[in-house]
């Protein structure tokens, strides 16, 4: 293949040097093959497909623990397990889903892989440590898996381990504690790998301010992992160290504070929720330009809202906690920083539906994805406004409200920011195209199961339905018989939607380098690319979302 385009028109001179051919074998990259090739492997595309295949088990088993949930709460009265059983199926769900996918999921696995590619590197600065960050990944999801079998029972305290229940319960709390503790070592690693990547590895003319904005989301984030992710870990080892060698930190029996316990948790807890969605807005910044065929609105309004998330995140956690009895000040503070998260929030939104407004849009599956995020966040988004308000927080509290909302934005958000990414780009990582109808029809069935399950939710919580409950009153009845419904319907999409990109991944039609024409600097490339990424190291990209190149090479048949 020849090389791309002329640098001195403003795009990089990279595709890839004569000769080369691709590799579309499974696996799908270049280099050596066999299983220890793959766990010895310092390329991070790779790394980014085994953590793709970890977190992707991971995610359904946590979508069967919810089914299992929803099934005993479709009608009242305990049908199929006990109230202890019940505890330990939301435990293990919260468990997985948040610590063993939404935490690490979009960084570790979309970061890992477009990264390097979109900043024109070879790799991300620190290749063995990459690989290290995988293998303590897997280190601390096999200590939370052993948790469930361990002696002592599975941990049935809620994915929080709010204290002083995770002292006194007989449970195998510690080694659940122990394996998050592990598990935060791996973020911080991955956080660490890009921030350096970042700063040292752009390509030559690349400056901050030319970078695309999934850099932008994960920068942000990787900050967040490094600063924040230590509290918790601090956090964690002193409730594990309580529960084995007594020291009071937490038990009022010993003389310690159960709301220090909350304090600490949710200062990291509250930055970690950016650490989810940061990136699947990174993610939305990158489709929407691309299928609306025109440049991003406002590049460096949605970059540096970007990083006042990220800053701001550090300084709400508080409305975590206004039912505890801290004092007046500090609720109103905390409700007004709360308030305030929601300025950039609102600067993303504005500019991602400016994008849209009169562009040539492309309906392909990537950006219903994409606009289905923005429906279901700003769902999340106005529902987090009723938690922040002082007055309406004290009603819903604990309610399912809590459960409807915290779904909206971390599914319905970093959920759905993962399933858009991984369909934009999959023709770049596996070189083959997914089949659109069953995309299609899996799109149509999560975004439809989603609402069902999760807006009765919203329902119940203002009704005064408590969280966490195994059985309830007739008079939620209706909302929990819909919400099931829901249930069902999603997993029949999220099912459809693994077995169309597994089947496709293998035996789909073979994609072309750029198929759905985006500028920044993976599409200038093979698809997948080669082991190196680039037969020529790139410069001066330009800007990164210049699409007058690309309607001019698709006007002239190239």
């Amino acid at each position: 293949m020849a090389a791309a385009s002329d640098a001195s028109a403003g795009t990089a001179t990279i595709h890839t040097g004569p000769g080369y051919t691709g590799s579309y074998f499974d696996p799908p990259l270049g280099g050596r093959t066999g299983l220890w090739s793959w766990l010895t492997t310092t390329d991070h595309k790779r790394i980014g497909l085994m953590y793709l295949y970890a977190m992707g088990t991971f995610f359904l088993v946590g979508v069967a623990l919810g089914i299992m949930m929803r099934l005993e709460l479709l009608n009242p009265g305990m049908q199929y397990v006990d109230h202890r059983t019940y505890n330990t199926f939301f435990t293990l769900h919260g468990v997985i889903m948040i610590f063993l996918f939404i935490v690490p999921g979009i960084p570790a696995i979309l970061g890992n892989i477009i990264l390097p590619l979109q900043l024109g590197a070879e790799d991300v600065s620190f290749p063995r440590l990459n690989l290290l960050s995988w293998y303590v990944y897997m280190a601390g999801a096999f200590m939370a898996v052993t948790s469930l079998f361990a002696g002592g029972g599975t941990p049935d305290t809620g994915w929080t381990f709010y204290a002083p229940y995770s002292l006194r319960t007989g449970t195998n709390v510690s080694l659940a504690v122990m394996a998050a503790f592990v598990l935060g070592f791996s973020s911080i690693l991955t956080g660490m790998n890009f921030i350096t990547t970042i700063h040292r590895l752009r390509a030559k003319g690349m400056g901050f301010f030319r970078m695309p904005l999934f850099c932008w989301g994960l920068y942000a984030t990787s900050w967040i992992q490094v600063i924040a992710t230590p509290v918790v870990g601090i956090t964690l080892v002193l409730l594990f160290m309580e529960r084995t060698v007594g020291i009071g930190f937490f038990d009022p029996a010993r003389g310690g504070d159960p709301i220090l316990y909350q304090h600490l948790f949710w200062i990291y807890s509250h930055p970690v929720v950016y650490v989810m969605i940061l990136p699947a807005m990174g993610i939305i910044s990158e489709i929407l330009p691309v299928f609306a065929r025109r440049t991003i609105f406002g590049y460096k309004a949605i970059a540096m809202s970007s990083m006042a998330i990220a800053g701001v995140g550090y300084l709400v956690w508080g409305h975590h906690m206004f039912t505890v009895g801290m004092s007046d000040t500090a609720r109103w503070v905390f409700s007004l920083l709360t308030f305030l998260v929601a300025i950039p929030t609102g600067i993303k939104i504005f500019n991602w539906v400016a994008t849209l407004y009169k562009g040539s849009i492309a309906a392909e599956v990537p950006l219903l994805y994409a606009a289905t995020f923005i429906f279901l966040f700003s769902i999340g988004g106005l529902t987090g406004l009723v938690n922040g308000a002082l007055s309406t927080n004290i009603h819903i509290h604990d309610t399912a409200f809590i459960v409807g909302h915290f779904h909206y934005t971390m599914f319905g958000g970093a959920g759905i920011g993962l399933f858009a990414g991984l369909h934009h780009w999959f023709p770049k990582i596996f070189g083959r195209m997914f089949n659109r109808k069953a995309a299609l029809a899996a799109w149509g069935l999560i975004f439809v199961g989603f609402n069902v399950l999760y807006f009765p939710m919203l329902v119940m919580g203002i009704m005064g339905m408590p969280r966490r409950y195994a059985d309830y009153l007739p008079e939620y009845h209706l909302p929990h018989m819909i919400s099931t419904f829901g249930s069902w319907i999603l997993a029949a999409g999220i099912v459809l939607m693994v077995v169309n990109l597994v089947r496709s991944a293998r035996h789909g039609e073979r994609a072309p380098d750029n198929p759905w024409g985006g500028t920044t600097l993976e599409w200038q490339t093979t698809s997948p690319p080669p082991q190196l990424n680039f037969a020529k190291v790139p410069e001066n990209p330009g800007d990164p979302y210049d699409f007058t190149r690309i309607i001019a090479e698709r006007g002239q048949g190239r």
